[in-house]
């Protein structure tokens, strides 16, 4: 019996060094593949998006072929094109266990009026959108994906009317996961379009990213003669919904995201479907538009 005991031992142990080793080939590929990514800071040009990001100290940027690099081999996403870039902070890295980071993508959907920013009326936004997105869990149930459930605000929406930038967060709940998501969110308005600048992360770093989109949210602008106030009447493209929908009109499009793409969550990992933002040319190219020109579906 001892001999026994000694054998189970011995095993237990192997296959907890044969863990680690594991553990530490898998850690040393991924710093391998940090390594590899060519990192940027300063005064960055977005020409797909005719803006500009000042990346500040504490952040740095990864373009286009970095990001989508980042996105589809380390954390697994579907691939995507549209992508423009990746802010990722200092304090935060990528191999770290509470790595977040900013995705950037641009819409050209036209120049959104902010006319209804003072009606707005949030409370019933949320009301309406949690119920939306509960609804909506019939469909994912049956389509064979986990439910999501819409906590509440993160962070209530906030209209900076001077500087033409939205922000706002939102607390979600998927199946299968003892912990929280967090989604937050800014907007930039232009004059073809706007900035989306998003990141995911859980809710136990809703401080640590609520104080880093804090320092992102000064870092985007439009070129001169894209921004807001550049818009011409009559002649530019006017967008078929305002900042109300901007904010909301996106829920039931992205549960229905969601249900498509399935809520990949890797152990040690993030939520990983990150291309889940906004509502711009990445959900209208998926879902469309109302022939109404209302919100989405």
């Amino acid at each position: 019996m001892r001999s026994l005991l000694v054998a189970a031992v011995l095993a237990s142990g192997l296959l907890v060094g044969a863990a680690q080793a594991q553990d530490a080939d898998e850690a040393a590929k991924t710093r391998a593949f940090i390594d590899s990514l060519h990192f940027q800071s300063g005064e960055i040009a977005l020409p797909d998006a005719s803006a500009h990001l000042r990346v500040q100290s504490g952040f740095r940027y990864l373009a286009h072929d970095d990001t989508r690099r980042v996105l589809e081999e380390l954390w697994g996403n579907p691939p995507d094109d549209d992508v423009i870039g990746l802010l990722v902070p200092d304090n935060a890295p990528l191999d770290s266990d509470h790595s977040w980071a900013v995705l950037v993508t641009f819409s050209s959907d036209g120049y959104v009026s902010d006319e209804d920013a003072s009606k707005i009326d949030y409370a019933q936004m949320l009301a309406d959108m949690k119920e939306q997105t509960h609804e909506a869990n019939a469909e994912r149930k049956e389509a064979g994906y986990g439910t999501v459930e819409l906590i509440g605000w993160a962070q209530p929406p906030h209209y900076d009317a001077a500087a033409k930038k939205i922000y706002w967060a939102k607390e979600l709940q998927f199946d299968g996961s003892d912990n929280h998501s967090l989604n937050y969110d800014i907007r930039v308005l232009g004059r073809e379009g706007y900035l989306s600048l998003n990141a995911i992360a859980g809710m136990n770093d809703l401080a640590l990213v609520r104080d880093g989109m804090t320092r992102v949210l000064p870092m985007a602008e439009f070129d001169s003669g894209h921004r807001y106030a550049d818009y011409e009447p009559g002649s530019d493209k006017l967008a078929a919904y305002g900042l109300a929908a901007l904010v909301g009109g996106g829920v039931a499009a992205k549960a229905g995201l969601f249900a498509k793409l399935g809520v990949l969550l890797l152990a040690g990992k993030k939520f990983i479907v990150l291309l889940v933002l906004g509502i711009g040319a990445f959900l209208a190219k998926i879902f469309g538009k109302k022939k109404d020109g209302g919100t989405f579906q």
